[in-house]
Formats: structure tokens, C-alpha cells, sequence
């Protein structure tokens, strides 16, 4: 018989599933409380035991997206690796979510990275701690001497993840699923030739 902590586990677990689907499906603005209940097949006053509105469950999926972007780019950045590897790593998280959790990464472009209407302070200072670490990432190649360093890192940082989060948006806009892993590995080296050929040092 399962315990109190883990039914709690699966109702908040049930609960930000719903909230995906729903505000993938409606927009942040659109989305009510009560249909995220509906969703989760829950009861509209038992959402607010876990959340106290919809900002609040709102911060959790992209704490949960933060969390996990943060994790990838800080070992990336303390790895051994070569640039090339380590941008692949960034793009490959990308696209990783995007396979295993759709709703996840299309919320974050439709909803933070493509308006502003919803970018609190908080959440403002995240998205720029995720632009420095990987304009960390492309200072490295610069001092390596793999990067042109006659360029500003974040002027190539700002086209690296141009060229990404564009990418993935239209896949967003146009509701195109990733369907196998060598997908994935065209559309890495696609991103990475375009950039490293117009990045490398000469």
C-alpha cells in the first residue's frame, strides 16, 4: 500500500502533468486552475493543497526546465571536452527535452523566450545566468583559439543561440515531433556547421 508522501508524490506529479498539456494547448493566459484539474482528473480545490495559484505552478515547470538546463551546462562547462562537444551538449539538451517532453520546451519559447509578458524579475535573472554560461562556454573556444576572438562572445553567443532557439521554434510552430535519434544528430551538425564555419578562427 502506497504511503501518504507518495500519493502526495502522484497528485503533484498528475497536477504538472496537466498543467503542461494545458498551457501548452491554451497559452499561460488562457489557462485556468480548473482546467488543470480537470486534466489531472483531480478535484479544482485539491490543486491549491499543492499550488497557491497559477504563478506558483506556473514557476515549478520552469523551475523544472531551469533546474535541468543549469545541471547540463554547468557539467558542460567543467568538462574536458572541446567547444564543438561542448555546444553539442547545449543543442542535444535541447532537443533531448524536446523528443522526451514536448509541452516543456514549447512552453518555454512560446511563453519566456519569445515574450516578455510573462518574464518577472526572477525570471528574468535566470534567463541571463543561461546566456553567461554559455557565453562561458564560447569565451573558452575563444581562448583556445578554436573561436575567432575578433568578434565579442556575446555577440556569438547571441547567434549560436539565434540559431537554436529558431530552430526549435519553428519545430514548435509547426507542431514537428523529433522521431529518431539520427534526427536529432542532422539537426546538431546542421546548427554546429553553420556556426563553427562562420565562428572558427581563420
Amino acid at each position: 500500500m502506497r504511503d501518504a508522501a507518495h500519493l502526495r508524490e502522484d497528485k503533484e506529479g498528475a497536477i504538472f502533468e496537466a498543467a503542461l498539456k494545458v498551457i501548452t494547448e491554451k497559452g499561460f493566459h488562457r489557462a485556468r486552475m480548473s482546467d488543470i484539474a480537470r486534466k489531472a482528473g483531480i478535484s479544482y480545490g485539491l490543486v491549491y493543497h499543492y499550488y497557491s495559484n497559477k504563478e506558483d505552478l506556473f514557476d515549478a515547470v520552469l523551475n523544472r526546465w531551469w533546474d535541468h538546463l543549469f545541471a547540463i551546462l554547468k557539467d558542460v562547462s567543467r568538462g574536458v571536452e572541446d567547444v564543438t562537444s561542448k555546444l553539442r551538449g547545449i543543442i542535444f539538451y535541447f532537443l533531448n527535452t524536446y523528443q522526451d517532453k514536448f509541452e516543456l520546451v514549447s512552453i518555454f519559447i512560446t511563453e519566456i523566450s519569445r515574450s516578455t509578458a510573462n518574464l518577472t524579475p526572477r525570471r528574468l535573472e535566470r534567463f541571463k545566468s543561461f546566456i553567461a554560461l554559455t557565453e562561458s562556454v564560447i569565451k573558452e573556444g575563444q581562448d583556445n583559439g578554436v573561436l575567432r576572438n575578433d568578434l565579442k562572445a556575446r555577440y556569438l553567443t547571441t547567434i549560436f543561440l539565434g540559431a537554436l532557439e529558431t530552430f526549435i521554434s519553428t519545430m514548435v510552430i509547426a507542431n514537428q515531433r523529433i522521431k529518431s535519434n539520427a534526427q536529432k544528430e542532422r539537426i546538431a551538425d546542421s546548427i554546429l556547421e553553420v556556426f563553427i564555419n562562420g565562428a572558427k578562427n581563420v
